[in-house]
């Protein structure tokens, strides 16, 4: 056997380590999309805005992104398996909390607790992986790694539909506990138990700086619907604060024996690019999954269950990006990441210039195009980000790439909603002044793919052997 083809050969103990990891992740890749397609459905429950709705998705990722840096410390520190164990836990906690919440406020507050577990979940199940491949078929090994992310596009607006069309929206969230304590157990029963390495302290000085200086970006970017624009002092006073915390944040890592994220990766090139190409995907990724479901609802009509298989076709486009995977170990990453990026474009294009009346037919082929650019762009930039990085800088790539990607999500997610709030307050309530509402916010989507095919040019052109 060669030793091309036993390096694209991902070792069964792998194998098995990721399926029982797999598990535990589908929890919160299910949830994001159960819930997204249920949004317009919790604000007539809880007679919320646009503006307020989309902090049901923001905070959830804000709270990821805020406790994703924490991650790397925390499996050196406690053992993967113990602190995998506690991640299930917190997201099974936060999950019975939201189904039990009483208004918009309550529920906010409960998708930060369930964030903070599902923001433990991932990058420890990366770090974990990643160590046990030692670097080999990274291509495949994503395949398998994202596997809900495919899937959970496929079945996650059904099951929310459903739930929503013939059970209270409450189970949107109920339904996580049996997949986290079949996790849970599975984790119990099999995951290798790596005991605890002697770790420094956390940096809480850079924690302290960071949380604050997300949270305030996040926070007046996605003010600008409520006020009219961007240009807003209500906007400008809370971005400057994020933007200087964030300066300092940056500022003291690069002089920190230990920092919260160690930016002096950012020194190798293939991995600053992939960084950036995971913050503008999260852009446009999250930011979307907030815009197509209240799409079909508020313009084309759709109830829950129909948004739910219309939304079907996404799923699979991303199920069928599955065959690029080994392409990427082959070709490098920047071919896939920047043929992904522009399939991504064509088919988010379509929705920028629908009208009221265009055919489902060709928004649900543009679906396929997309959720097939979209996956097979994000598998092919998470193998750009870990290319020749060794053993020890792992925990810190796999912290500083889900931030990223999370904090792109947040961003987006904020921006566009915002977007979407001022573009329908200017445009009639009419069914045509909606689309067109629409339509002007899925070009600000449009805009960011295209961001990402000018970044993609940055990476590798062939793969690290």
């Amino acid at each position: 056997m060669s030793t091309e083809t036993r390096a694209e050969r991902l070792d069964p103990e792998v194998v098995r380590l990721a399926w029982i990891l797999v598990v535990g992740a589908v929890a919160p890749l299910l949830d994001s999309t159960i819930v997204t397609v249920v949004l317009h459905t919790l604000g007539r429950d809880l007679t919320a805005r646009v503006s307020d709705l989309q902090w049901v998705s923001t905070g959830y990722l804000l709270a990821v992104a805020m406790v994703i840096p924490v991650s790397g410390w925390a499996v050196d520190r406690f053992g993967g398996r113990r602190l995998w164990l506690a991640a299930l836990l917190l997201f099974l906690a936060g999950s019975l909390l939201c189904g039990l919440a009483w208004n918009i406020g309550s529920l906010i507050a409960f998708r930060i607790l369930q964030g903070v577990g599902g923001g433990l979940m991932l990058p420890t199940l990366q770090t974990l992986l990643i160590r046990a491949a030692n670097g080999r078929a990274l291509g495949r090994l994503m395949a398998v790694v994202t596997l809900p992310a495919l899937v959970g596009p496929i079945l996650g607006p059904v099951i929310g539909g459903l739930i929503a069309d013939h059970l209270s929206w409450r189970w949107i969230f109920f339904v996580n506990v049996p997949v986290c304590l079949a996790a849970a157990a599975l984790a119990w029963l099999w995951l290798p138990d790596a005991p605890p390495v002697d770790v420094t302290g956390l940096d809480v000085t850079g924690l302290l700086l960071l949380s604050p200086a997300v949270a305030a970006l996040v926070y007046g970017l996605a003010r600008g619907g409520d006020v009219g624009g961007f240009a807003h002092v209500a906007v400008l006073v809370p971005v400057a604060a994020g933007a200087v915390l964030a300066a300092a944040f940056g500022h003291r890592s690069l002089r920190a024996a230990n920092p919260l994220i160690d930016l002096r990766l950012f020194r190798i090139g293939s991995f600053r690019a992939s960084v950036a190409l995971l913050f503008v995907s999260g852009l446009a990724l999250y930011g979307s999954m907030l815009l197509l479901p209240l799409y079909y609802q508020q313009v084309r009509g759709q109830s829950v269950v129909a948004t739910g298989l219309m939304l079907i076709p996404q799923g699979l486009g991303s199920l069928l990006a599955r065959g690029f995977a080994g392409l990427t170990d082959r070709l490098g990453p920047r071919p896939i990441v920047l043929a992904g990026a522009a399939l991504t474009a064509v088919g988010t294009l379509p929705f920028a210039l629908a009208g009221p009346h265009t055919s489902a037919l060709v928004l649900a082929t543009a679906l396929v195009v997309r959720g097939l650019g979209m996956s097979a762009a994000n598998m092919a930039i998470m193998v750009g980000a870990f290319q020749g990085l060794d053993r020890t800088r792992i925990p810190h790539a796999s912290t500083t790439t889900r931030t990223a990607q999370q904090l792109g999500g947040s961003f987006g997610t904020g921006v566009l909603a915002g977007v979407l709030q001022h573009q329908l307050a200017t445009h009639p309530a009419t069914t045509a002044g909606q689309s067109a509402a629409y339509g002007r916010t899925f070009f600000c989507a449009l805009a960011l793919t295209a961001l990402a095919l000018l970044l993609g040019l940055l990476l590798p052109r062939k793969p690290v052997t």
